[in-house]
């Protein structure tokens, strides 16, 4: 390869893709290619740079060394190519991403993330509804909404699901303190209970998973997560929600997971749109910063201190 060749566009958008979504599959769906093209492209890459890009094991693939490193550059180069583009064109343009997201993640999670968004993307104008009920997306009222619970099939909706999400019992850290504080799954029975009542994942499920028996009658009840969390962070009792609604909580010491991080991965969340306007800029853009925002939280997170038993948790999903 002389100074001057280079390899295609394409290629590189193929090889960006896959390393961001980690499967041949997925890169194929994105680009609206099939999983075969991408795999000659790949292949083709591999001959002209002269270094193996992925390790392949039947179906399944894994980047070399060379081929991260690789990877991270041309993404890297991609994302100041697309800053660059923005800059030059939106001259005081704006756009408005309409999302629509149930109440908790909203809270909890989207709005202390917000503020990086519209730092990286200053010509989108967010507006940001919350409620519990699904939005309807046909309407063009709303550009993505964020969903908890299992999605229907649906002709022409796309439902990309966040990562599972970790469940875990949580607590104020005055009520693990002392000889009498929370050591045990059995000294549930003395503490009250905190309910959220449309959680996938409950207490009885729980006191089932680890075979103690607890009063499901008595304790708080909520039908939003973030109200349990707020109960159990002022120390009202002891709530059991997932790792992506308290996370910022944990850090801050506002809770403390007194039986460390272990539980069920429960696929909660999922973010939809009309797979019509899939590729429109702003619902790929904000698409890519869910996908790049939760994968970064997962790697700051691979060691939490949970507080109560002392324990550092290396997290991995």
């Amino acid at each position: 390869m002389s100074a001057l060749e280079f390899p295609s566009l394409r290629s590189l958008q193929v090889l960006e893709a896959v390393a961001r979504l980690g499967s041949f599959g997925k890169a194929a769906e994105e680009l609206s290619i099939s999983p075969s093209a991408v795999s000659h492209q790949m292949a083709a890459l591999d001959s002209e740079l002269g270094i193996a890009l992925f390790h392949r094991s039947g179906r399944s693939i894994m980047l070399t060394d060379a081929g991260r490193a690789y990877a991270e550059e041309i993404s890297a180069s991609f994302r100041r190519i697309e800053s660059a583009t923005r800059n030059f064109t939106k001259k005081g343009k704006s756009d408005i991403l309409n999302i629509h997201s149930v109440v908790s993640l909203a809270s909890q999670w989207l709005m202390p993330r917000l503020a990086r968004f519209s730092a990286r993307y200053p010509e989108i104008d967010l507006r940001l509804h919350a409620s519990g009920d699904p939005a309807e997306l046909r309407t063009g009222n709303v550009d993505i909404d964020i969903r908890y619970g299992t999605q229907p099939v649906e002709v022409g909706i796309a439902v990309e699901p966040f990562p599972p999400e970790p469940i875990m019992v949580l607590c104020a850290p005055s009520l693990v303190e002392g000889a009498n504080g929370l050591r045990s799954p059995q000294d549930l029975t003395r503490f009250p209970l905190i309910h959220s009542e449309v959680n996938l994942y409950r207490w009885q499920d729980w006191a089932d998973d680890h075979g103690v028996t607890l009063n499901m009658d008595r304790g708080l009840r909520f039908d939003r997560s973030f109200m349990s969390i707020n109960a159990a962070a002022d120390g009202l009792g002891v709530c059991l929600e997932s790792l992506v609604l308290v996370r910022q909580d944990l850090k801050s010491g506002r809770l403390v997971a007194p039986f460390g991080l272990e539980g069920p991965s429960i696929n909660c969340h999922s973010l939809v749109y009309l797979r019509s306007r899939a590729r429109t800029p702003k619902i790929a853009l904000f698409r890519r910063w869910i996908e790049e925002t939760l994968a970064a939280d997962a790697a700051s997170a691979s060691e939490i201190d949970v507080g109560g038993t002392g324990v550092m948790h290396t997290q991995g999903r």
